[in-house]
């Protein structure tokens, strides 16, 4: 593969950290690959994208892009100018930038991005992190020649020629955190003697799965259990009093591999990238998906995993009857964390990363 210049990349990805995440993932290790390479990534102005992707040492420009509201709105009367406007300075970025291969891994700036780039003939791939498809990537299917996925049966929306099962990119830190019991006991000040129960709700944090915790404090009080509760940034004024006793309120945990391998049974929403990594620790989890979120794709996630005996599936409605027996019921039953954990680790795929830019590459060749 000799070429006269750098390979050149151009990258989207936006709207939320499940799309972003994996994007920066994906270049990270094109560039481990191909340390003299460009890159270039696109993103919707005012979305997180502009501020977490230079955070990560890339360069970002941003479209004027976002999608049509489920409901009748005045925001929709501008969708037709803001994808024009898009198209036009995605047809601009890409003679400019001259990419030898377009990366899309969902968000609305990934859509007229990649559809110019198609119409150029620039080799595209797009990767799926969730089991039902977003309306962008269903949109690029058609003209892209690569199409990632994470989950089984996806052919239900995308081409099954173009399909290849790689999994979720996940962060590098969680492929072994083994070894990590001991350090993370001692960084957040954790009884060894006591189980520890880790409850995630996604950066913002997750209201319902909060006043779960709140209402089930005598509860881990009477099974002896400590709790790392990362309640979001949204709620961490409102429950910071709470931090004291057998609960560590936590607005946002930068150390997730720790709080990991504290953990004997985590909490979660199932967003994809979520689902991803606690494949990849192999500990007992219980899922709550979030019932607001598009076409309802955390609960299919979620239902992929509890399918295969590999988590248990909560749903939000029946949560306030059950939450409290569920874990209880866990936490004295060892045997069923044994299960869950075993099954769990069977279904990880901790080399997505790489095969997903072993596809790129594979562009590349041809």
């Amino acid at each position: 593969m000799k070429k006269e210049r750098p390979y050149r990349f151009i990258v989207s990805g936006g709207g939320t950290g499940g799309h972003i995440y994996p994007a920066i993932a994906i270049a990270n290790e094109l560039k481990l690959r191909f340390p003299n390479a460009e890159f270039l990534f696109v993103g919707a102005k005012d979305r997180m994208e502009m501020e977490k992707v230079p955070q990560a040492g890339y360069k970002i420009e941003g479209l004027w892009i976002s999608g049509l509201q489920r409901n009748l709105s005045f925001k929709n009367l501008k969708f037709p100018l803001k994808l024009i406007s898009s198209l036009s300075r995605s047809r601009s970025i890409i003679k400019k930038f001259k990419p030898d291969v377009a990366i899309g891994t969902g968000g609305y700036a990934s859509a007229p991005l990649l559809k110019v780039a198609s119409m150029r003939k620039i080799p595209c791939l797009i990767q799926e992190q969730n089991g039902h498809a977003g309306i962008t990537n269903k949109w690029l299917s058609k003209t892209v020649q690569k199409i990632c996925v994470a989950y089984d049966g996806m052919e239900k929306f995308f081409p099954a020629e173009k399909l290849v099962q790689t999994g979720n990119p996940v962060r590098q830190d969680l492929l072994d955190i083994s070894g990590q019991r001991d350090e993370a006991l001692k960084f957040f000040k954790l009884d060894k003697t006591k189980k520890t129960l880790l409850v995630l709700g996604g950066s913002l944090g997750a209201g319902k799965i909060n006043q779960l915790v709140v209402n089930a404090l005598s509860v881990f009080k009477k099974e002896n259990v400590q709790v790392i509760w990362q309640c979001g940034n949204l709620y961490y004024e409102q429950y910071k009093e709470e931090n004291k006793g057998v609960i560590q309120v936590h607005a946002f945990l930068n150390r997730m591999d720790l709080a990991y391998a504290a953990a004997d049974i985590v909490v979660s929403r199932s967003g994809a990238l979520s689902v991803s990594e606690l494949c990849l620790v192999g500990k007992p989890v219980i899922f709550i998906p979030s019932p607001n979120v598009a076409e309802d794709h955390q609960t299919k996630n979620a239902l992929a995993i509890s399918e295969k005996d590999a988590a248990i599936l909560l749903q939000e409605k029946d949560a306030d009857n059950s939450f409290e027996d569920t874990i209880s019921s866990l936490i004295n039953d060892t045997v069923k964390q044994d299960e869950l954990s075993k099954n769990i680790k069977k279904i990880a795929k901790p080399n997505a990363t790489k095969d997903i830019v072993n596809e790129v590459v594979s562009l590349i060749e041809k």
